[in-house]
Protein backbone atom coordinates (compact mmCIF):
# COMPACT_ATOMS: atom_id res chain seq x y z
CA UNK A 1 0.00 0.00 0.00
CA UNK A 2 1.46 3.49 -1.01
CA UNK A 3 2.19 5.98 1.42
CA UNK A 4 -0.07 8.81 1.60
CA UNK A 5 2.92 10.79 2.26
CA UNK A 6 5.01 9.91 -0.70
CA UNK A 7 1.60 10.67 -2.93
CA UNK A 8 3.04 14.43 -3.71
CA UNK A 9 6.22 13.17 -4.36
CA UNK A 10 5.24 10.15 -6.48
CA UNK A 11 3.03 12.62 -8.44
CA UNK A 12 5.51 15.29 -9.00
CA UNK A 13 8.03 12.49 -10.45
CA UNK A 14 5.24 12.53 -13.71
CA UNK A 15 6.13 13.63 -16.85
CA UNK A 16 4.78 17.58 -16.78
CA UNK A 17 2.32 16.68 -19.50
CA UNK A 18 0.80 13.73 -17.67
CA UNK A 19 0.53 16.19 -15.00
CA UNK A 20 -1.30 19.19 -17.06
CA UNK A 21 -3.80 16.27 -18.70
CA UNK A 22 -6.45 16.03 -15.68
CA UNK A 23 -7.03 19.84 -16.50
CA UNK A 24 -7.99 19.58 -19.91
CA UNK A 25 -10.37 15.69 -19.35
CA UNK A 26 -12.21 17.88 -16.55
CA UNK A 27 -12.69 20.62 -18.97
CA UNK A 28 -14.01 18.12 -21.69
CA UNK A 29 -16.43 16.27 -19.54
CA UNK A 30 -17.87 19.35 -17.93
CA UNK A 31 -18.29 20.57 -22.06
CA UNK A 32 -20.52 17.56 -22.91
CA UNK A 33 -22.55 17.20 -20.01
CA UNK A 34 -25.52 18.34 -21.09
CA UNK A 35 -26.43 20.96 -18.20
CA UNK A 36 -23.55 22.64 -19.05
CA UNK A 37 -24.50 22.78 -22.95
CA UNK A 38 -24.45 26.21 -24.03
CA UNK A 39 -23.35 27.82 -20.70
CA UNK A 40 -19.62 28.46 -22.26
CA UNK A 41 -17.94 31.49 -23.30
CA UNK A 42 -19.83 33.56 -25.97
CA UNK A 43 -18.72 35.98 -28.32
CA UNK A 44 -20.40 37.73 -31.01
CA UNK A 45 -24.09 36.67 -29.69
CA UNK A 46 -24.71 34.05 -32.47
CA UNK A 47 -27.83 31.29 -30.66
CA UNK A 48 -26.55 28.86 -29.39
CA UNK A 49 -26.36 25.37 -31.51
CA UNK A 50 -26.62 21.70 -30.11
CA UNK A 51 -23.64 20.01 -30.17
CA UNK A 52 -22.67 17.98 -32.87
CA UNK A 53 -19.72 15.69 -34.35
CA UNK A 54 -17.92 18.87 -35.48
CA UNK A 55 -18.66 20.17 -31.80
CA UNK A 56 -17.03 17.30 -30.34
CA UNK A 57 -14.25 18.29 -32.33
CA UNK A 58 -14.11 21.34 -31.30
CA UNK A 59 -14.08 20.96 -27.36
CA UNK A 60 -11.75 18.06 -27.94
CA UNK A 61 -9.25 20.50 -29.50
CA UNK A 62 -9.61 22.77 -27.02
CA UNK A 63 -9.50 20.70 -24.14
CA UNK A 64 -6.67 17.65 -24.76
CA UNK A 65 -4.26 20.79 -25.36
CA UNK A 66 -3.90 21.68 -22.53
CA UNK A 67 -1.42 19.06 -21.48
CA UNK A 68 1.31 20.53 -23.99
CA UNK A 69 0.31 23.55 -22.41
CA UNK A 70 4.40 23.59 -20.31
CA UNK A 71 5.83 21.05 -22.43
CA UNK A 72 4.98 23.03 -26.13
CA UNK A 73 3.04 25.70 -25.09
CA UNK A 74 2.88 27.60 -28.78
CA UNK A 75 1.36 23.92 -29.94
CA UNK A 76 -0.84 24.43 -27.08
CA UNK A 77 -2.00 27.58 -28.23
CA UNK A 78 -2.56 27.03 -31.96
CA UNK A 79 -4.78 23.70 -31.15
CA UNK A 80 -6.87 25.78 -28.89
CA UNK A 81 -7.33 29.01 -30.33
CA UNK A 82 -8.34 26.80 -33.49
CA UNK A 83 -11.26 25.03 -31.04
CA UNK A 84 -12.62 28.18 -30.18
CA UNK A 85 -12.98 29.74 -33.78
CA UNK A 86 -15.44 26.54 -34.33
CA UNK A 87 -16.84 26.83 -31.28
CA UNK A 88 -17.95 30.13 -31.67
CA UNK A 89 -18.27 30.37 -35.48
CA UNK A 90 -20.79 27.33 -35.04
CA UNK A 91 -22.27 28.56 -31.99
CA UNK A 92 -21.62 25.88 -29.63
CA UNK A 93 -20.18 27.95 -26.84
CA UNK A 94 -19.02 25.09 -24.89
CA UNK A 95 -17.49 25.20 -21.38
CA UNK A 96 -14.41 24.50 -23.05
CA UNK A 97 -14.24 27.87 -24.00
CA UNK A 98 -12.45 28.50 -21.16
CA UNK A 99 -9.35 26.73 -22.00
CA UNK A 100 -8.49 29.93 -24.49
CA UNK A 101 -7.01 32.08 -21.46
CA UNK A 102 -5.67 28.91 -19.84
CA UNK A 103 -3.70 28.20 -22.67
CA UNK A 104 -2.95 32.14 -23.02
CA UNK A 105 -1.57 32.93 -19.74
CA UNK A 106 0.54 29.45 -20.19
CA UNK A 107 2.14 30.53 -23.23
CA UNK A 108 3.14 34.21 -21.56
CA UNK A 109 4.32 32.30 -19.10
CA UNK A 110 6.49 29.17 -20.57
CA UNK A 111 6.75 29.93 -23.97
CA UNK A 112 10.68 30.83 -24.46
CA UNK A 113 11.17 31.98 -28.54
CA UNK A 114 9.08 33.65 -30.53
CA UNK A 115 6.97 35.86 -28.43
CA UNK A 116 6.20 38.65 -29.80
CA UNK A 117 5.51 36.90 -32.99
CA UNK A 118 3.32 34.62 -31.52
CA UNK A 119 1.01 37.13 -30.19
CA UNK A 120 1.11 39.61 -33.29
CA UNK A 121 -0.47 36.50 -35.13
CA UNK A 122 -2.96 36.06 -32.38
CA UNK A 123 -3.84 39.36 -32.74
CA UNK A 124 -4.13 39.59 -36.37
CA UNK A 125 -5.88 35.75 -36.56
CA UNK A 126 -8.50 37.56 -34.49
CA UNK A 127 -9.58 40.13 -36.72
CA UNK A 128 -11.07 37.85 -39.20
CA UNK A 129 -12.94 35.69 -36.56
CA UNK A 130 -14.28 38.78 -35.15
CA UNK A 131 -15.54 40.13 -38.49
CA UNK A 132 -16.60 36.85 -39.26
CA UNK A 133 -18.95 36.75 -35.87
CA UNK A 134 -19.91 40.23 -36.29
CA UNK A 135 -21.81 38.83 -39.93
CA UNK A 136 -23.34 35.78 -38.99
CA UNK A 137 -24.65 37.00 -35.42
CA UNK A 138 -26.96 39.81 -34.89
CA UNK A 139 -24.79 42.58 -35.06
CA UNK A 140 -23.24 43.07 -31.76
CA UNK A 141 -21.09 46.27 -31.21
CA UNK A 142 -17.51 46.45 -31.94
CA UNK A 143 -17.23 47.00 -28.48
CA UNK A 144 -17.62 43.83 -27.20
CA UNK A 145 -15.50 42.03 -29.67
CA UNK A 146 -12.36 44.70 -28.05
CA UNK A 147 -13.57 43.72 -24.52
CA UNK A 148 -13.13 40.29 -25.12
CA UNK A 149 -9.43 40.62 -26.71
CA UNK A 150 -8.36 42.96 -23.48
CA UNK A 151 -9.89 40.56 -21.85
CA UNK A 152 -7.54 37.44 -23.65
CA UNK A 153 -4.88 39.98 -23.18
CA UNK A 154 -5.39 39.82 -19.91
CA UNK A 155 -4.27 36.28 -19.38
CA UNK A 156 -1.15 36.69 -21.53
CA UNK A 157 -0.06 39.59 -19.65
CA UNK A 158 -0.74 37.79 -16.24
CA UNK A 159 1.61 35.02 -17.70
CA UNK A 160 4.14 37.08 -18.79
CA UNK A 161 3.80 38.70 -15.55
CA UNK A 162 4.63 35.04 -13.67
CA UNK A 163 7.64 34.30 -16.56
CA UNK A 164 9.30 37.60 -15.12
CA UNK A 165 8.59 37.11 -11.51
CA UNK A 166 10.32 33.32 -11.73
CA UNK A 167 13.19 34.63 -13.89
CA UNK A 168 13.93 37.05 -11.39
CA UNK A 169 13.99 34.25 -8.56
CA UNK A 170 15.64 31.85 -10.59
CA UNK A 171 18.40 34.90 -11.20
CA UNK A 172 18.16 35.99 -6.85
CA UNK A 173 18.71 32.21 -6.09
CA UNK A 174 21.90 32.42 -8.46
CA UNK A 175 23.20 35.11 -6.93
CA UNK A 176 22.48 33.43 -3.17
CA UNK A 177 24.04 30.26 -4.38
CA UNK A 178 27.43 32.27 -5.92
CA UNK A 179 27.63 34.14 -2.79
CA UNK A 180 27.56 30.99 -1.11
CA UNK A 181 30.55 29.63 -3.23
CA UNK A 182 32.70 32.36 -2.59
CA UNK A 183 31.96 32.38 1.49
CA UNK A 184 32.89 29.00 1.13
CA UNK A 185 36.15 29.31 -1.03
CA UNK A 186 37.20 32.98 1.22
CA UNK A 187 36.73 30.27 4.21
CA UNK A 188 38.86 27.27 2.56
CA UNK A 189 41.37 30.23 1.27
CA UNK A 190 42.00 31.31 5.19
CA UNK A 191 41.69 27.67 6.66
CA UNK A 192 44.53 26.53 3.99
CA UNK A 193 46.51 29.77 5.19
CA UNK A 194 46.35 29.38 8.41
CA UNK A 195 47.61 25.80 7.97
CA UNK A 196 50.00 25.82 5.54
CA UNK A 197 51.55 29.51 6.19
CA UNK A 198 52.19 28.51 10.37
CA UNK A 199 53.73 25.40 9.33
CA UNK A 200 56.00 26.09 6.44
CA UNK A 201 56.74 29.25 7.88
CA UNK A 202 57.79 27.11 11.30
CA UNK A 203 60.06 24.59 9.45
CA UNK A 204 62.13 27.45 6.75
CA UNK A 205 62.90 28.61 10.18
CA UNK A 206 64.50 25.57 11.68
CA UNK A 207 65.80 24.76 8.47
CA UNK A 208 67.78 27.56 8.31
CA UNK A 209 68.93 27.54 12.13
CA UNK A 210 70.12 23.71 10.68
CA UNK A 211 72.58 25.20 8.75
CA UNK A 212 74.45 26.96 11.47
CA UNK A 213 74.70 23.52 13.73
CA UNK A 214 76.81 21.47 11.92
CA UNK A 215 79.16 21.58 14.44
CA UNK A 216 76.69 20.11 17.00
CA UNK A 217 75.72 16.68 16.09
CA UNK A 218 73.40 16.86 18.94
CA UNK A 219 71.46 20.01 18.24
CA UNK A 220 71.62 19.74 14.60
CA UNK A 221 69.83 16.20 15.24
CA UNK A 222 67.22 18.18 17.60
CA UNK A 223 66.74 20.81 14.62
CA UNK A 224 66.19 18.24 11.99
CA UNK A 225 63.81 16.14 14.52
CA UNK A 226 61.88 19.92 14.95
CA UNK A 227 61.38 20.10 10.88
CA UNK A 228 60.50 16.51 10.68
CA UNK A 229 57.43 17.07 13.60
CA UNK A 230 56.21 20.44 11.89
CA UNK A 231 55.77 18.36 8.50
CA UNK A 232 54.22 16.14 9.88
CA UNK A 233 51.67 18.32 12.24
CA UNK A 234 50.71 20.27 8.66
CA UNK A 235 49.90 16.93 6.73
CA UNK A 236 48.07 16.17 9.79
CA UNK A 237 46.23 19.54 9.74
CA UNK A 238 45.78 19.27 5.88
CA UNK A 239 44.26 15.98 6.25
CA UNK A 240 41.91 17.30 8.79
CA UNK A 241 40.80 20.11 6.27
CA UNK A 242 40.28 17.56 3.67
CA UNK A 243 37.73 16.22 5.66
CA UNK A 244 35.38 19.04 6.16
CA UNK A 245 35.61 19.14 2.72
CA UNK A 246 34.53 15.93 1.92
CA UNK A 247 33.50 13.69 5.04
CA UNK A 248 34.61 10.22 2.66
CA UNK A 249 38.56 11.95 2.33
CA UNK A 250 40.92 9.37 4.20
CA UNK A 251 38.27 6.42 5.11
CA UNK A 252 39.15 2.75 3.71
CA UNK A 253 42.62 3.44 2.97
CA UNK A 254 44.74 1.52 5.41
CA UNK A 255 45.53 2.83 9.15
CA UNK A 256 47.25 6.17 9.55
CA UNK A 257 45.51 7.75 6.73
CA UNK A 258 41.90 8.44 8.18
CA UNK A 259 40.63 10.62 10.93
CA UNK A 260 38.34 7.60 11.97
CA UNK A 261 40.64 6.84 15.35
CA UNK A 262 39.45 9.92 17.14
CA UNK A 263 42.83 10.94 18.92
CA UNK A 264 42.12 14.87 17.42
CA UNK A 265 39.45 16.44 16.58
CA UNK A 266 38.91 18.03 13.07
CA UNK A 267 38.70 21.46 14.63
CA UNK A 268 41.52 22.65 16.78
CA UNK A 269 40.32 23.40 20.31
CA UNK A 270 41.89 26.05 23.07
CA UNK A 271 43.21 23.14 24.60
CA UNK A 272 45.72 22.09 21.72
CA UNK A 273 47.04 25.84 22.11
CA UNK A 274 49.86 24.42 24.43
CA UNK A 275 51.56 22.27 21.36
CA UNK A 276 51.10 25.25 18.95
CA UNK A 277 53.35 27.24 21.47
CA UNK A 278 55.84 24.30 21.81
CA UNK A 279 56.32 23.74 18.40
CA UNK A 280 56.96 27.51 17.96
CA UNK A 281 59.68 27.10 21.29
CA UNK A 282 61.16 24.91 19.23
CA UNK A 283 61.85 26.96 15.94
CA UNK A 284 63.60 29.11 18.18
CA UNK A 285 61.09 31.33 19.68
CA UNK A 286 61.36 32.17 23.31
CA UNK A 287 57.73 32.21 24.15
CA UNK A 288 55.45 32.59 27.65
CA UNK A 289 51.99 31.05 27.20
CA UNK A 290 49.52 32.14 29.84
CA UNK A 291 46.12 30.43 30.13
CA UNK A 292 43.95 31.31 32.50
CA UNK A 293 40.24 30.90 33.56
CA UNK A 294 38.02 27.37 32.52
CA UNK A 295 37.00 26.68 29.27
CA UNK A 296 33.37 26.65 28.96
CA UNK A 297 32.38 23.37 27.59
CA UNK A 298 30.61 24.58 24.33
CA UNK A 299 31.71 28.06 22.34
CA UNK A 300 30.82 27.20 19.44
CA UNK A 301 33.24 28.66 16.46
CA UNK A 302 35.06 30.79 19.15
CA UNK A 303 37.73 28.38 19.93
CA UNK A 304 38.82 27.77 17.02
CA UNK A 305 38.78 31.18 16.15
CA UNK A 306 40.94 32.21 19.32
CA UNK A 307 43.51 29.12 18.01
CA UNK A 308 43.45 30.69 14.40
CA UNK A 309 44.13 33.98 16.15
CA UNK A 310 47.25 32.69 18.17
CA UNK A 311 48.23 30.43 15.06
CA UNK A 312 48.48 33.55 12.98
CA UNK A 313 50.18 35.95 15.45
CA UNK A 314 52.89 32.99 16.27
CA UNK A 315 53.70 32.43 12.61
CA UNK A 316 53.99 36.55 12.60
CA UNK A 317 56.50 36.75 15.37
CA UNK A 318 58.61 34.14 13.79
CA UNK A 319 58.33 36.27 10.85
CA UNK A 320 59.38 39.39 11.77
CA UNK A 321 60.59 39.26 14.87
CA UNK A 322 62.30 36.18 15.29
CA UNK A 323 64.03 35.13 18.19
CA UNK A 324 62.48 38.19 20.34
CA UNK A 325 60.69 37.57 23.53
CA UNK A 326 57.07 36.79 22.24
CA UNK A 327 53.78 36.53 25.34
CA UNK A 328 50.65 34.66 24.64
CA UNK A 329 47.54 35.06 26.87
CA UNK A 330 44.55 33.49 26.45
CA UNK A 331 41.82 34.22 29.12
CA UNK A 332 38.63 32.32 28.94
CA UNK A 333 35.31 34.02 29.74
CA UNK A 334 31.86 32.64 30.66
CA UNK A 335 30.49 34.43 27.44
CA UNK A 336 34.02 35.07 25.48
CA UNK A 337 37.70 34.79 25.41
CA UNK A 338 40.28 36.93 24.72
CA UNK A 339 43.68 36.51 23.33
CA UNK A 340 46.71 38.73 23.38
CA UNK A 341 49.88 37.64 21.47
CA UNK A 342 52.59 40.28 21.49
CA UNK A 343 56.69 40.36 20.96
CA UNK A 344 59.35 42.60 22.19
CA UNK A 345 61.07 43.93 19.44
CA UNK A 346 64.19 42.19 19.83
CA UNK A 347 64.41 39.75 17.50
CA UNK A 348 65.03 40.03 13.62
CA UNK A 349 63.03 39.11 10.25
CA UNK A 350 63.38 35.67 9.61
CA UNK A 351 64.51 34.26 6.29
CA UNK A 352 60.55 33.14 5.75
CA UNK A 353 58.32 33.55 2.92
CA UNK A 354 56.79 37.26 2.37
CA UNK A 355 53.31 38.01 4.09
CA UNK A 356 50.71 38.48 1.91
CA UNK A 357 47.94 40.52 4.44
CA UNK A 358 45.85 37.74 4.10
CA UNK A 359 46.16 36.35 7.73
CA UNK A 360 45.74 39.38 9.75
CA UNK A 361 42.67 40.90 7.07
CA UNK A 362 41.16 36.85 7.24
CA UNK A 363 41.32 36.93 11.42
CA UNK A 364 39.83 39.96 11.39
CA UNK A 365 36.79 38.99 9.07
CA UNK A 366 36.19 35.57 11.61
CA UNK A 367 36.46 37.78 14.60
CA UNK A 368 34.17 40.01 13.26
CA UNK A 369 31.07 37.41 12.30
CA UNK A 370 31.31 36.64 15.54
CA UNK A 371 30.42 40.19 16.84
CA UNK A 372 34.24 40.23 18.25
CA UNK A 373 36.70 43.23 18.19
CA UNK A 374 39.97 42.14 16.76
CA UNK A 375 43.30 44.48 16.55
CA UNK A 376 46.68 44.39 15.16
CA UNK A 377 48.96 47.32 16.56
CA UNK A 378 53.27 47.86 16.53
CA UNK A 379 54.65 48.73 20.11
CA UNK A 380 56.47 51.95 20.50
CA UNK A 381 59.87 50.03 21.49
CA UNK A 382 59.47 47.62 18.59
CA UNK A 383 57.43 44.41 17.72
CA UNK A 384 53.58 43.94 17.89
CA UNK A 385 50.64 43.01 19.83
CA UNK A 386 47.75 41.34 18.50
CA UNK A 387 44.35 41.73 20.72
CA UNK A 388 40.95 39.74 19.79
CA UNK A 389 37.73 39.47 22.10
CA UNK A 390 35.69 36.39 20.64
CA UNK A 391 32.21 36.29 21.98
CA UNK A 392 31.13 32.19 22.32
CA UNK A 393 27.72 30.98 20.75
CA UNK A 394 24.97 31.35 23.44
CA UNK A 395 23.81 28.35 25.22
Amino acid sequence: MIDRRRVPELWHRLDVTVRDLPLGVLLLVASLMPGLRGNGTEVGGLPTQSVDTLGGVAAVLQCLPLALRRRWPALCLALVSLGFAVDQLNGYHLVAGTALPIALLSAGSYLERYRRVTLLVLSAAYVPLAVALHRRGPGEPPEEFVTFYLAVALAWGVGAWMRSARAAEAERRGRVAEDARSAERSRIARELHDVVTHHVTAMVVQAEAARYLTAAPERLDQSLTAVSDTGRRAITDLRHLLDLLNPDHGTGHGTGHGTGDGAEDRTPPVGRLLTLVEQTRRAGQSVEFTEEGTPAASTGSADLVAYRVVQEALTNALKYDHGSRTSVLVRHGEREITVEVGTDGSGSRAASPGGSGRGLAGLRERVDVLGGDFSADRRAGGGFVVRARIPGSPS
